[in-house]
């Protein structure tokens, strides 16, 4: 049976920490990842987010569709305040 999952995207902030010599110790990233509550999806600005859309987008379809899983939609929602959140509809069977 196909149904529909709502998810909310989330640019996360990593700092990884190490005691394993010959590395960076500290090395910062940022992660994008998906959420199945709003309160945790990023606010975007309206300049920004078609970049990080299409980021995830493109390794969603790449890397995240097999299985159960078939396919992603992205759906731009405005805040009261003029910021973007991104709902992400995932596909599965």
């Amino acid at each position: 049976m196909a149904r529909t999952i709502d998810l909310y995207l989330s640019v996360l902030p990593l700092v990884h920490i190490t005691n394993t010599p010959f590395t960076r110790q500290g090395l910062t990233e940022q992660t994008l990842t998906l959420f199945p509550s709003k309160d945790f999806a990023t606010e975007f600005y309206p300049d920004q987010v078609d970049g990080y859309i299409e980021l995830f987008k493109i390794n969603a379809l790449t890397y995240l569709v097999g299985g159960r899983i078939k396919d992603y939609d992205f759906k731009k929602e405005m805040t009261e305040e003029g910021l973007v959140i991104v709902k992400v509809i995932q596909y599965v069977e």
